[in-house]
């Protein structure tokens, strides 16, 4: 039920950073983003009444398509609780696939009441989008295949927002790699992740200002042990940095990636001499993306 994403290579990107640099495409994944794996593994470890009852999650994006598209798959109902302010193409994207759409005002509160509402009244299972075990798991099986594919691989590193990606990223390398490290890369904006690494408790963002609009979320209890036992290092990057690094992306390798996937490439050209001489997996988390408004 979900693709075994490509493994792409360029060999300008490879002269321009002096290391060997592997693309794991998740962009390529159903619905477009990695948040497939780890919304089809949940709803899969569910019993069969919570099945029957239907799942739950608030989602102004990529998770509430995957969650929607999943259980489509699995035959369940998915109740996607989605704020007003949501893109008007992302409501119609979890109503295609046949997500029961919701709406609510555009705050955190408004979207965890309602969806509170739904648990009580339907008694649906909730999902959370990256503070999940079980997603976090099913997150996890890019790397099991980016592994199998390249076992030599030195370093992988993945963008880091909410941390489900980073966590299950890190568990994969740890149990499946020979060696290998796992290194988180991050908008200097909403650097949460990096602070919360260096202090060892969840720290928060003060803005959302950042052009990578996947990874404006917050760690979560349980993911962030997981970060912070396995993940060797964060590296922040600047917004600018970011666009330059997409710009390759598109420009050079001829896929459609967001933002938020260009923040590992971002990292790798940002710390050159850290990843020079070394085999480096990358993570392209995603390819959804507003053609009409686009950053470069």
């Amino acid at each position: 039920m979900v693709h075994r994403t490509p493994v792409l290579t360029s060999e300008y990107l490879n002269n321009l950073t002096g290391a060997a640099l592997y693309f794991k495409c998740e962009n390529f994944q159903k619905m477009g983003a990695f948040k497939m794996r780890g919304a089809l593994n949940a709803i899969q470890c569910l019993d069969e009444d919570q099945k029957r009852k239907g799942v739950v999650t608030h989602s102004s994006g990529n998770f509430g398509q995957a969650v929607a598209l999943a259980a489509k798959n699995l035959g369940i109902k998915a109740f996607i609780v989605m704020p007003e302010n949501a893109p008007k193409v992302k409501v119609a994207a979890v109503e295609h696939y046949g997500g029961i759409v919701i709406m609510c005002e555009s705050t955190i509160s408004a979207r965890e009441k309602t969806a509170q509402q739904i648990i009580n009244t339907e008694g649906a299972t909730f999902l959370h989008p990256s503070n999940d075990l079980n997603v976090i798991l099913g997150n996890a099986t890019a790397t099991v295949e980016f592994l199998q594919e390249h076992p030599d691989l030195n370093v992988i590193l993945s963008p880091v927002g909410g941390g489900g990606l980073l966590a299950g990223t890190s568990l994969a390398a740890h149990y499946f790699g020979n060696h290998c490290s796992t290194m988180g890369a991050e908008p200097q904006e909403v650097n949460d992740a990096f602070r919360s690494l260096k202090s060892g408790v969840i720290e928060n963002n003060e803005t959302t200002a950042t052009v990578a609009d996947g990874l404006r979320t917050q760690l979560g209890d349980q993911n962030f042990p997981i970060i912070k036992e396995l993940v060797d290092r964060i590296i922040c990057v600047e917004e600018e940095e970011i666009v330059a690094a997409m710009q390759l992306i598109w420009e050079r390798m001829k896929i459609v990636v967001e933002a938020s996937s260009a923040v590992a490439l971002a990292a790798v050209l940002k710390e050159k001499e850290m990843f020079k001489n070394k085999k480096v997996g990358i993570l392209i988390s995603g390819g959804n993306v507003d053609l009409q408004n686009l950053p470069f």
